[in-house]
């Protein structure tokens, strides 16, 4: 993909400054890369001295070093580690690692009082203060692609594949990144404002712009700041713009213009990192509806509202799931 990536490199400011070579370097060795993805579930905020689990930069970065739970471990032996633990991710939701990582089968999933629940499902998506939870299925400035698994018994958290292989995006993602439980894109329903397009079978996702970097399976409370409509593969797959409740910028921020404000050229930087990171792999950018803007926190909260409408009547039968996703 050398030509991919050259072409890339050069029109784009907001990706690292790497070499084409040291890019095709960085992404050749994407199997043992994926050490450096966090894989520690963290302890509440009311222990932060616990939580504090030790960090560690990227592979672009030229780290190959990477800390799994609280256990040091080079990234050419971290390449398959077995584990198995269990660390509180919020007050009422723990979560529970298993397998080998990276590999196939390797899985976090939730409890709550003992019981195992799906993040999905289970988790609300509502406060009564107002704020929203977000479920991080994918740390700031990783690689690896976690998702929860839509498709399987209590939705648990694994390394999404593509033709038989574990996949990784070509470079970091600079923003933790999950889903709204309790949502859907309804692939049955075409959106007339944008291109017709239908949702993309998925819950909603967030893209969280906080400052701290949140692990695998953590529950966090956040703001709705934005939301972007993006086509990805002639599906619509909205991309809800949102910061951690507890980050030191959050009362500061309350929409988009406070996001321009507080945090200037970072919506501009999520976009582009969204319409672009197929490209190293000689795919066209991915297009975004509503003249590529973000759109404000109240046509976000309607988007949301909506999805999660979608959602009940997926899960209540009104909606059949002739898609055969887990709703259990």
């Amino acid at each position: 993909h050398l030509h991919h990536l050259h072409s890339f490199t050069a029109h784009h400011p907001f990706i690292p400054k790497l070499t084409t070579l040291k890019m095709a370097m960085a992404m050749r060795i994407g199997a043992v890369a994926r050490s450096s993805v966090r894989a520690a579930v963290s302890a509440p905020r009311s222990q932060a001295p616990k939580a504090a689990v030790p960090r560690t930069r990227s592979v672009l970065s030229g780290n190959k070093s990477a800390y799994f739970g609280r256990s040091f471990v080079t990234a050419q032996k971290a390449q398959r580690m077995s584990f198995h633990s269990r660390q509180v991710v919020s007050a009422a939701f723990e979560s529970e690692t298993t397998g080998d990582f990276p590999s196939f089968d390797f899985r976090i999933f939730f409890t709550e009082g003992g019981k195992k629940v799906s993040p999905w499902h289970d988790i609300p998506l509502y406060n009564d203060d107002g704020t929203l939870n977000f479920v991080c299925e994918i740390p700031k400035e990783t690689q690896a692609k976690m998702e929860v698994a839509t498709d399987e018994e209590l939705t648990p958290i694994k390394q999404d594949t593509k033709k038989g292989k574990l996949r990784d995006y070509p470079y970091n993602i600079n923003w933790n990144y999950g889903l709204l439980p309790q949502t859907w894109e309804d692939p049955g329903v075409k959106n007339p404002e944008v291109e017709d397009m239908a949702g993309d079978n998925d819950p909603v996702d967030v893209v969280e712009i906080g400052s701290k970097t949140h692990s695998m399976g953590d529950v966090v409370k956040v703001k709705v700041l934005g939301i972007y409509a993006m086509i990805d593969d002639g599906e619509l797959d909205w991309k809800v713009i949102c910061i951690d409740v507890n980050d030191p910028k959050a009362d500061a921020v309350n929409c988009v213009a406070d996001v321009e404000k507080e945090f200037p050229g970072e919506l501009e930087k999520i976009l582009i990192w969204f319409r672009d990171y197929k490209m190293p792999d000689g795919k066209p950018a991915n297009r975004f509806g509503y003249d590529n803007k973000c759109l404000d926190k109240d046509f976000a909260m309607d988007v949301i509202k909506e999805t999660n409408e979608f959602y009940t009547k997926l899960k209540s039968g009104a909606r059949a799931n002739t898609e055969e996703l887990a709703l259990a």
